[in-house]
């Protein structure tokens, strides 16, 4: 909750406090903003809010800013109200102030909750400790009746519109500072605080002293709603995030230093230090984008890698020491000519051409239909590549040329080198497109 803006002045002996005038503040809905602002304006108009009559017209005095300087001592709110003459009226209300007993109650239940004492010790007042306050017998709020306005203005009401105002204008401190309430009851701050603190420190000590083998009562837990509200007084506003980095910094040279930990290899840990930077970097970028994916390109979105052999196939494509090289495809199951094919095809799509490499998938015969359909068209007037269909891949006939449909409907191309297909570019919507790139890389076929 937050503190006063508009301070009051606190003698010595802490229990007179007296608050300059509040400005105006026309148009309103509600009076109050706060918990105990609303719990004290409901306690004058009652269960029902009707402001009517005098009260309706001390709210406009208040809003107007007719209320001068206020003054609160325990069981007293006293100020001076301009109306219609030019001399303002003295004006006070008093209300019945708690008992020893009931203030031993209402400590009692304050230092009960940890969640109470950290508040109130932090100056704050959860709203939670009335519900407590009145289970245990203690009403922190006035009810209607127990109010007495006492004002100099020959209107007999009750209360008269100059007695309403000063007590709407309490509403409003008690928006900034709920403290006020305590002290109308009877007791200033510092008094409950020192007293406080004084059964916080015996509550301490009487857990310190629990016979051995007796395990301490568990702590209460705090409500959720006190928690929120302390993290949204207390807390500054999250500063707006850094800028994206250029490029990820150098990593340090585990290599250099003295006595590496046994089993720990210098180089790898370089290695895997520097693609932890660079990772980082690139997901801080796409982080701060404005929008999601806005300004991601497709090769981004498919070099992340989410599976193992994902991962592992993207370390290789980092080009790591040739040793590094040799653990990755150990640990993966794959061999080294293995692994360098998964690499170029890491190279050329991401994890989707990584996929189009060690599997297949059966397609819509439909869509393979249509892509023979289009390469058929762009060799219009010639003679079309013979092909042959398995499941996702056309294999032209009597050339080491194949292309493979991936699940995002585009076409890898891939060309037969010492009995074994390797990827040979990048992808392409267009089959006729991958196709015709992927055979001005072969040579002529024999007569």
């Amino acid at each position: 909750m937050k503190r006063p803006t508009n301070r009051a002045t606190k003698p010595d002996d802490g229990r007179t406090r007296i608050f300059p005038p509040l400005p105006p503040a026309p148009g309103r809905r509600s009076f109050a903003e706060s918990w105990w602002g609303n719990a004290w304006v409901e306690a004058l108009e009652g269960p029902q809010r009707s402001a009517t009559g005098r009260l309706a017209r001390g709210r406009t005095y208040a809003r107007a800013g007719n209320v001068g300087e206020i003054t609160v001592t325990p069981g007293r709110v006293s100020a001076r109200v301009r109306g219609s003459c030019r001399t303002p009226y003295r004006t006070s209300m008093d209300l019945p102030r708690l008992t020893d007993r009931d203030w031993d109650l209402l400590l009692d239940a304050a230092a009960g909750r940890a969640g109470h004492i950290a508040a109130l010790l932090d100056h704050d007042m959860p709203t939670a400790l009335a519900d407590d306050a009145a289970r245990a017998g203690v009403r922190l709020l006035p009810r209607q009746g127990e109010l007495t306005p006492d004002c100099s203005c020959p209107d007999w009401g009750h209360p008269c519109k100059h007695a309403a105002a000063v007590y709407y204008q309490v509403a409003r401190l008690l928006d900034e500072d709920p403290f006020v309430l305590l002290l109308l009851r009877g007791r200033g701050e510092h008094e409950l605080m020192d007293e406080l603190q004084r059964r916080n420190a015996a509550r301490a000590a009487a857990e310190d002293i629990t016979p051995t083998g007796t395990p301490p009562a568990a702590p209460r837990g705090v409500p959720a709603r006190e928690a929120f509200a302390a993290a949204r007084s207390g807390i500054p506003p999250v500063p707006a995030p850094p800028a994206p980095v250029e490029q990820p910094g150098k990593a340090a040279r585990f290599a250099d230093t003295d006595g590496p930990a046994p089993g720990v290899d210098p180089s790898a840990l370089e290695f895997l230090v520097t693609d932890t930077a660079a990772r980082a970097a690139l997901l801080l970028h796409h982080a701060l984008l404005p929008l999601p994916g806005a300004g991601r390109s497709d090769a981004d979105l498919t070099r992340t890698g989410s599976g193992v052999d994902e991962d592992l196939v993207r370390l290789a494509a980092a080009a790591p020491p040739p040793h590094v090289l040799a653990r990755l495809a150990d640990s993966g199951g794959r061999t080294p000519e293995g692994l360098t094919r998964a690499v170029r095809a890491w190279h050329h799509g991401g994890a989707p051409a990584l996929h189009v490499l060690d599997g297949t998938w059966e397609p819509d015969p439909r869509q393979i239909a249509a892509a023979r359909d289009t390469i058929k068209q762009a060799w219009e007037g010639e003679r079309p590549p013979a092909l042959r269909t398995t499941r996702n891949r056309l294999t032209v006939i009597a050339r080491d040329a194949q292309l493979r449909l991936a699940i995002d409907g585009r076409w890898y191309p891939y060309r037969k080198q010492h009995g074994t297909w390797w990827p040979a570019g990048p992808a392409d919507p267009d089959p006729a497109t991958a196709l015709a790139t992927l055979l001005t890389l072969l040579p002529d076929p024999e007569p």
